[in-house]
């Protein structure tokens, strides 16, 4: 089915401008003044009105089962609420747990995301290091996409990565051409503060 949204003002990162835009299958096919409607074309009246690209969402957790808790939002409300205020895509986080293999914790949250009302990719921690999580590091980039790997160094007992892992994920990134992110707190330092106030609390 043909779009043609007729005399909105375009805002992009360069300029805004008034202009028509025809979207058809879900692309946008041509922009310009006065774009010829194709036959049972919708047409939406944008005159007065922005014309915005739709927004990406690069840090979400939707559903994250997260040290006995469960985020409020799973796939569907969250991007639900995301496309009314025109966040069209989302890049969630596959968070596994120490031990578990990636790819296994990948086909998980793409099974919770099957829901999801928006498009959506994914960021991939890595909460361990062996042989394994090599591996799956390199399929993830060269099959499923995947081009960002998220290390936590906070967390401690938890998901916390320790130097080795950090030094080891970010050397097989750098191989892959992928994005090594940090969550960068001095876990240990936290930690020792978290006891202190629970023995303060005693």
């Amino acid at each position: 089915m043909s779009i043609l949204i007729r005399g909105g003002t375009i805002v992009n990162a360069d300029r805004e401008y008034r202009s028509d835009v025809l979207c058809d299958g879900g692309r946008i096919v041509a922009i310009g003044e006065n774009v010829d409607a194709p036959h049972g074309a919708q047409i939406v009246d944008a005159g007065g009105q922005y014309v915005l690209p739709g927004g990406i969402d690069p840090h979400t957790h939707m559903q994250l089962p997260f040290m006995g808790t469960v985020t409020m939002d799973d796939f569907y409300t969250g991007t639900a609420a995301g496309l009314a205020g025109g966040t069209t895509t989302i890049i969630d986080f596959v968070i596994p747990n120490p031990q578990q293999s990636l790819m296994d914790a990948y086909h998980l949250w793409r099974g919770w995301a099957e829901k999801s009302a928006s498009d959506y990719s994914f960021h991939v921690a890595v909460t361990w290091w062996d042989d394994s999580v090599r591996h799956d590091m390199g399929t993830l980039v060269q099959q499923e996409g995947v081009n960002s790997f998220k290390h936590f160094m906070a967390y401690k007992n938890a998901i916390m990565c320790d130097d080795e892992t950090l030094v080891n994920s970010f050397r097989r990134a750098l191989e892959l051409g992928a994005m090594p992110t940090v969550h960068a707190e001095n876990g240990e330092l936290v930690y020792l503060l978290q006891n202190r106030k629970s023995l303060a609390g005693a």
